[in-house]
């Protein structure tokens, strides 16, 4: 392990964690970091791997907290559905994994806290909300842009988003798709604080650090009381609307909005 001062016992977590999440322990904090270039999107190796990190953190008693990072410019671009490449290529089949792994990341027993210095778009928006907290940059914009692919919400975000910004401000950004900025973000909640870029990372370690000075047992059981079942509801709510994205995905709305988004203009949208 490298990275910073360890404390002793620590043995659970690996530096590396398939080919897109490193980790080290500083102190009592785990500091994860993914990285799929360009965008970050979406993937199931993505958020196998971080859930596989989160699960051995969970497992190391010296471990308190994670703090979450993202490499790049953007947090997480969301999932590409365009491409071949992308998780949408091959049709729906690749979207119910993913969600076993949403499931499995609300699912970790130990808090995080998220560094979201740009982007966070649809599912990367759903990953955001993973986290007990967001630190976020002033450029950090969070979208569920959906609705613009002629689309459903996934991810869990028709259950997560309403919990952390109230059902109105969830409305909202689900059925406009409207981009949230840094500092609108950290008025509704959906931030809980804010910091220049080039301290972001300091910031966020710092919020991490002030978990972790606290009983760990307690941590955990207070946590565990305030998220009940988030875990089981995610589960519901995914297979909710992996079957609502199941019967858009044949829509011409959905080929025009795909289309659309791919070339920067509103879609031409006709209802069918």
């Amino acid at each position: 392990m490298g990275g910073g001062p360890q404390p002793a016992g620590n043995e659970a977590m690996k530096e590396q964690y398939g080919e897109t999440v490193s980790a080290y322990a500083d102190g009592h904090v785990a500091v994860l970091e993914f990285s799929r270039p360009p965008l970050n999107f979406a993937s199931v190796e993505l958020m196998r791997d971080l859930a596989d990190a989160l699960e051995d953190v969970d497992a190391d008693r010296s471990l308190r907290v994670s703090a979450i990072f993202a490499a790049g410019k953007a947090f997480c671009a969301g999932a590409d559905l365009a491409s071949p490449a992308g998780i949408g290529g091959s049709g729906m089949s690749g979207v119910s994994p993913l969600y076993h792994q949403a499931v499995r990341l609300f699912s970790v027993k130990k808090p995080s806290v998220a560094a979201v210095q740009g982007a966070a778009v649809g599912a990367g928006l759903g990953l955001a909300l993973v986290a007990d907290f967001r630190v976020a940059a002033y450029e950090a914009r969070f979208c569920a842009n959906f609705v613009k692919l002629g689309f459903h919400p996934g991810f869990g975000i028709t259950h997560t988003l309403p919990r952390v910004v109230g059902v109105q401000r969830a409305n909202l950004m689900c059925l406009t798709g409207r981009r949230i900025k840094g500092e609108e973000a950290l008025a509704w909640g959906l931030a809980d604080a804010l910091a220049p870029l080039d301290n972001l990372r300091d910031e966020t370690l710092a919020f991490a650090r002030e978990i972790a000075e606290n009983a760990p047992l307690a941590v955990e059981a207070t946590r565990a009381t305030l998220r009940a079942d988030l875990a089981a509801a995610v589960k519901a709510q995914t297979d909710h609307e992996l079957v609502e994205q199941t019967r858009l995905r044949a829509t011409a709305d959905f080929a025009e909005g795909v289309k659309a988004v791919n070339e920067r203009r509103p879609g031409v949208f006709v209802g069918a």
